[in-house]
Formats: structure tokens, C-alpha cells, sequence
């Protein structure tokens, strides 16, 4: 018996659940399917418009497409070529996904906008959570903790992005291992994703070896631009790795994050706490609220088996206690963790079963389940 040929139809609404993925968008819906036609013995040829020449993803949206179109019965094979979006038709990607970055220009800058521009998990109708990974001061392992706590969060489900906001010690691509840029449409930045976590930082945009000496004006734009030019996709988690210390960048993301929660990263050492008080009274003093202590190499275990504590003890639970806010966790001092941020494979990501992914684990849970909002924001709700 005969198969019946395949239609057109059916092999765009084959491609229609076809994401894009950077835009985690239907390429139908975006407007990337061009063409489709079908040809003698089971072959059907497909158009796709890459949004960018040189697009990094090509071969993924190949294998998606492919796949799709031959599921269909009646399809042997596709031949799938590629040609490039219009300017035009990048712009209108762009506002399809990211809206009129000029829509809200005249607003109140205070009230989550910059330079005009919403910064969408700044409104109270967002469902992100802003999380401020802070410190009093550097070297207390602040970057690994964000990053492996991004990972963790992205491996119990939730949607991740980070905002690498220690411009000057910017450390979050090299540590979370993406290896290509972002990519830019119409001025929109797509961030590049590993481990299920976006990420954007001052790296991306700086030669290797080059160091960053700006004011703090440049600084402020380079933020700006993390909040509103990038397509963040409203993440359930938007995790900021805060430059050590109180300065511009601290009191920028406090005007322009008002939902932000704090979490601050210490050794146990006295020393280290005592510096690390200073970030939880300025997140007082701007109003965003300290959610938890995060203590970090807090041990480690000899070959004997035995936990030596090298940074001494105590020094988490103790600013804790002086804060009113829980310790959310114990992290060991391991090899693994920093070879792991050196190497760009995050030991939550590729040693899931280890001791301290498990501890990042804890903590994950804890903020995403135990510490959620309890108040359900939403623009459509008023007070009459």
C-alpha cells in the first residue's frame, strides 16, 4: 500500500514545536521557517533563517529540525538549507521576544528602569527571583558559590541566569566553562547557556589579559546594559555575583533590584566575618533584605578522614546569630571545587554526587522551596 504524501502543512505544524535554541522560541512562530517543499521519494526541502551569519547553534537547530521533519511518516529525509535574517526581520524577532527597548523611556529610575528601559524582574509582576550573592571582601570564594549554586537550582528544574556584577574581578564565564560569546540581534544580547545556566559578564566583552580600569560612571552603564539589553526570558532565578565590598555597583543594584534578597558568603574565620557584616549592613541600609549566611571553606577532610578546620570555626553560625537570619549551609574546602572553577566544569554539575554538590543541593532547596515569597505579586491585582 502506498504512503500518502506528506503536505506542507504537516510538516510546518511538524516544525512548529522546533525551538530556537537561544530564544527557546518555535521557529515557525519566529519566523525562521522560509520555505518548505516537497520533493520525490520521501525527501522534503526546508528553509531556516539564521538570525545571526555564523550563527554558534547551527548544527543544534540541524539536528532539532531534522529530527521534527522526520518523524513524519511519508519523510525519508530533508534537505535543509539556511540563509540569514533581514535587519528588519531581526528587529522584529527582537520585539517579539524583548519588546520596544524605548517603551518605557521618561520613567522613574528608581522603580527598577535605566535609561528608560524596564529591567523586567524589577516589577512586581515578575516571577524572578533576584538573588544578590554578596561579600564583605574577596577570596572568600564567592564566584564558585554562585556558580555552583546557579547549577544546583538549574538541575532542580528552575530556569537560571547569572549577572556577572564583579566587573573589575569578573570570574563567572571561565568558571561556569561557556565557551562562545553572546550573541547580538537588533541590540538585543542573548547570553550563552552551560550547565542550564545563562550567563552574561564584562569578560565577554574584554581581551583576554586586559584589565578593566574604569569610573564608576562606565560601570553603571555596563550594569545597565546587563539588566536591560539581555535577553533574560524571565528565569525563576536571576543570581548576581556582587563585586566584594559596599561601593557604586552594590548601591546601583539595590536602586535597580528592589525585590533583591542577599545572601552573604563568608569564611569561618573571625576576620572574614567581621568584614562580611559590613555587606549585610549596607543591604540594610538600602533596604534589601539578608535571607541567609552561606559559609564557605569551612573544613577539610584529610586523607585520615579527618575535617581540619583551617579557617578556624564558627564564623558563619556566629553572623548568623548577630543578623537573625539562618545558616544555610556548610561548604568544605576541596580540590575538586577548585579545580572545577579553574577548569570550567562546576563540581554541582559534573560530581553531582560528592559531598559538596550535595551541600549546594541543600542550599538550593532551601532558598527555592523553604525561602519563597509568600506574597503573590501581580499587576492585575489592585486595591479598590
Amino acid at each position: 500500500m502506498a504512503t500518502t504524501p506528506v503536505t506542507e502543512d504537516q510538516v510546518i505544524d511538524a516544525l512548529r514545536p522546533v525551538e530556537d535554541p537561544e530564544l527557546h522560541r518555535s521557529i515557525v512562530d519566529l519566523g525562521m521557517l522560509k520555505a518548505v517543499q516537497i520533493r520525490e521519494n520521501g525527501i522534503v526541502g526546508v528553509l531556516v533563517a539564521l538570525t545571526v551569519p555564523g550563527c554558534p547553534l547551527k548544527g543544534e537547530i540541524t539536528r532539532r529540525v531534522s529530527e521534527a521533519a522526520t518523524e513524519l511518516d511519508g519523510v525519508e529525509s530533508i534537505d535543509l538549507e539556511f540563509t540569514v535574517m533581514t535587519d528588519e526581520e531581526r528587529e522584529n524577532v527582537r520585539k517579539m521576544v524583548h519588546g520596544n527597548a524605548g517603551a518605557s523611556a521618561g520613567t522613574n529610575q528608581a522603580h527598577g528602569h535605566a535609561e528608560g528601559r524596564e529591567i523586567p524582574f524589577a516589577k512586581t509582576g515578575s516571577k524572578t527571583r533576584p538573588l544578590l550573592i554578596s561579600s564583605g571582601k574577596g577570596g572568600v570564594g564567592k564566584s564558585s558559590v554562585t556558580t555552583n549554586l546557579a547549577v544546583a537550582l538549574a538541575q532542580q528544574g528552575y530556569s537560571v541566569g547569572i549577572i556577572d556584577a564583579d566587573i573589575y574581578g569578573y570570574s563567572i564565564p571561565r568558571m561556569l566553562g561557556t565557551d562562545r560569546d553572546p550573541v547580538v540581534i537588533d541590540e538585543m544580547l542573548l547570553p550563552p547557556e552551560q550547565w542550564g545556566v545563562r550567563c552574561i559578564s564584562i569578560g565577554y566583552f574584554v581581551p583576554q589579559g586586559q584589565a578593566v580600569i574604569w569610573r564608576g560612571p562606565m560601570l553603571h552603564k555596563a550594569l545597565e546594559q546587563f539588566l536591560t539589553d539581555v535577553f533574560w526570558d524571565e528565569p525563576d532565578f536571576i543570581l548576581v555575583d556582587m563585586p566584594p565590598g559596599t561601593g557604586d555597583i552594590a548601591l546601583s543594584l539595590a536602586q535597580y533590584l528592589p525585590r533583591g534578597e542577599v545572601f552573604v558568603v563568608t569564611t569561618p574565620q573571625p576576620a572574614a566575618q567581621k568584614v562580611a557584616a559590613m555587606s549585610a549592613a549596607m543591604a540594610e541600609k538600602v533596604n534589601l533584605p539578608v535571607r541567609g549566611i552561606i559559609e564557605n571553606m569551612s573544613w577539610f577532610t584529610g586523607d585520615d578522614g579527618k575535617h581540619y578546620e583551617l579557617f578556624g570555626s564558627g564564623g558563619g553560625q556566629e553572623l548568623a546569630d548577630e543578623l537573625d537570619v539562618p545558616l544555610l549551609g556548610k561548604l568544605p574546602l576541596t580540590q575538586a571545587l577548585r579545580e572545577g572553577g579553574d577548569d570550567g566544569k562546576p563540581i554541582t554539575a559534573v560530581d553531582p554526587e560528592s559531598e559538596t554538590a550535595k551541600s549546594f543541593h541543600e542550599i538550593a532547596r532551601q532558598i527555592a522551596v523553604d525561602m519563597k515569597p509568600k506574597k503573590v505579586y501581580s499587576d492585575a491585582l489592585k486595591v479598590i
